[in-house]
C-alpha cells in the first residue's frame, strides 16, 4: 500500500545516528534529541511483517504521547514535542536493557506459560487456583530482557537482573516503583473508559542529569492488552473467550495460518482487504482507549509531510 511509511531515510541537521527498531525508527540529533517516527510496521512474534498497516504509526504515537501526558505527574518522560501525527521529539536517554512487563491477569505468554504447569515465571509465583483471564491477586512484574533486531526477548528474573548488573538494585527499585504506579494509572484511565488493562509494558533510560525517565511507548495497543469490562466476568463464569483490544487478533491469524515466528515457517499472504481490517482494528482501538474519535492525517505524501514538520520544529526550537 503506497499511502504507508514502512521506512525512512530523513536526514536531519546535525544528525549523528539513525536506529531503527521494529516499528520506530530514532534519529539522534547533536546527542542531545531523539526524534522517534512511528513507522506503519506491525511486527508479531518478534518478526516484522512485509505490509505496512495505514495509519498504524499515528495511532501509536497518538495514544503513547496522550497517555504521556496523563502520567507526566507521577512518572517523569523523555517527550518534549510532537510536531507530526507519526513524531516525538525527546531527550536523547540511554535505555535500561530490560522491559518492564507487569500483569494484572493470567493471559497471553504467562497463560501460555501456565497452561504447561508452570507456576513462576520471572521468578514471580503464580498461584494454582487460575484459569486464563483471571485476575492476579496483586499485579505482578515479569521483566524480559531487551532484545536485539531479530531475536526474542527473553523472561529474566529481578535477581538475575541484579546479580548480572543489568541494572543497578538502586535504579531497579525506581523502576518497579514508576512499573507499578503506571500500571495503577493506566487502569484508572481505562476503567474509566469501560476496559480492564490486562498487562502492558515499560521501557525506561536514564537522561544525561541522571533522571530515570518513561522512554518510548505506554498503554498502546502493541504494548498492552485491554479486555471491555462489561460482560467480563461473565465470561469467565462460562469459560469463553475474553473480548480483547489488542493486536492479539494479529497474533492469532498468523498462528491459525501456520506462522508463529519459527525457523522456517512462512509469514502469510496479507492480502489488500486484510490489511484495511487490521487497520480498522487499529482505529478502534484508539478510540476506545482514549476515548474520542481518530482523526485521520493526510497520508497522500506521509514521508514529505513527516520531514517538513521535523525540519520546521528543529529550526525554531
Amino acid at each position: 500500500m503506497g499511502n504507508t511509511i514502512t521506512t525512512t531515510n530523513f536526514n536531519f541537521p546535525n544528525q549523528k545516528s539513525v536506529y531503527r527498531g521494529k516499528v520506530r525508527e530514532v534519529y539522534n540529533i547533536n546527542d542531545e534529541l531523539l526524534v522517534m517516527v512511528a513507522t506503519d510496521r506491525l511486527s508479531a512474534f518478534d518478526v516484522v511483517l512485509p505490509k505496512g498497516i495505514p495509519y498504524k504509526g499515528q495511532i501509536l504515537n497518538q495514544i503513547a504521547t496522550k497517555f504521556m501526558e496523563l502520567t507526566e505527574d507521577i512518572v517523569p518522560n523523555w517527550l518534549i514535542a510532537t510536531p507530526d501525527p507519526n513524531v516525538a521529539v525527546g531527550h536523547l536517554c540511554e535505555p535500561f536493557k530490560v522491559e518492564m512487563v507487569i500483569r494484572g491477569y493470567l493471559s497471553g505468554h504467562a497463560a501460555r506459560e501456565y497452561s504447561l504447569g508452570k507456576r513462576e515465571i520471572c521468578g514471580v509465583s503464580m498461584p494454582d487456583y487460575l484459569k486464563e483471564n483471571d485476575k492476579f491477586p496483586e499485579p505482578i512484574i515479569t521483566p524480559t530482557t531487551k532484545a536485539d533486531n531479530g531475536e526474542h526477548d527473553a523472561d529474566i528474573s529481578r535477581e538475575d537482573i541484579l546479580s548480572k548488573g543489568i541494572v543497578s538494585e538502586e535504579d531497579y527499585v525506581v523502576l518497579e516503583k514508576f512499573t507499578r504506579d503506571l500500571f495503577q494509572r493506566g487502569t484508572e484511565i481505562a476503567a474509566s473508559r469501560g476496559l480492564i488493562l490486562v498487562d502492558t509494558k515499560y521501557e525506561f533510560g536514564k537522561t544525561k542529569d541522571g533522571v530515570i525517565v518513561l522512554i518510548d511507548e505506554i498503554h498502546t495497543p502493541d504494548s498492552s492488552r485491554y479486555f471491555y469490562a462489561e460482560g467480563y466476568q461473565e465470561r469467565q463464569n462460562k469459560g469463553e473467550e475474553q473480548k480483547q483490544l489488542s493486536k492479539e487478533f494479529v497474533r492469532r491469524w498468523l498462528i491459525e495460518n501456520g506462522f508463529q515466528g519459527l525457523e522456517g515457517q512462512q509469514i502469510p499472504n496479507m492480502t489488500d482487504e486484510y490489511i484495511e481490517t487490521v487497520s480498522e482494528r487499529y482505529i478502534e482501538l484508539y478510540e476506545n482507549i482514549l476515548g474520542e474519535k481518530f482523526v485521520k492525517a493526510d497520508i497522500t505524501n506521509i514521508d514529505e509531510r513527516i520531514e517538513k514538520n521535523v525540519l520546521e520544529y528543529l529550526a525554531n526550537r
